[in-house]
Parts: C-alpha cells; sequence; structure tokens
C-alpha cells in the first residue's frame, strides 16, 4: 500500500509542478473520459435494477388514461 501511496504522491507533486494548460490538458484527457465511462456504467446499472424492480416505466394518470379512451379532447 505504501508503494502505491508512493506513487501517487510523486505524481501529484509532478502534476503540480506542471504550469496551467498542461495540467488542464492532462486532467481533462484523464477526468473526461473516466467521468464518462463512470456516468455510463451507472446509468446501465441504474437502468438494469430499475427494470428488475418493475419502476422503468412511467405510469399514466388516470383522467390522460380515460380521455385517451375516450376519444380525447376534439
Amino acid at each position: 500500500m505504501n508503494a502505491i501511496a508512493d506513487w501517487w504522491d510523486g505524481l501529484e507533486l509532478w502534476l503540480s509542478g506542471l504550469p496551467y494548460v498542461p495540467q488542464l490538458v492532462l486532467v481533462m484527457v484523464v477526468a473526461l473520459p473516466l467521468a464518462y465511462g463512470c456516468a455510463t456504467v451507472f446509468d446501465i446499472a441504474l437502468a438494469r435494477a430499475l427494470a428488475l424492480l418493475g419502476r422503468d416505466r412511467v405510469p399514466v394518470p388516470i383522467d390522460v388514461a380515460s380521455a385517451d379512451r375516450a376519444g380525447g379532447d376534439r
């Protein structure tokens, strides 16, 4: 565990020693794909969990359903 902590500290010190623009580029190259990947995984996992629970459909209000059966507003 100390090896990982030492590596991370070295990486952090190296990154913080860079000028602003290279810092920004490196962070965006790593952070944007990582954030997009995490959001995609969470979205898929949540969709599957809601489908398993039967909560993946939006309930239709009763007055809208009865208006559709009656021919709607004409």
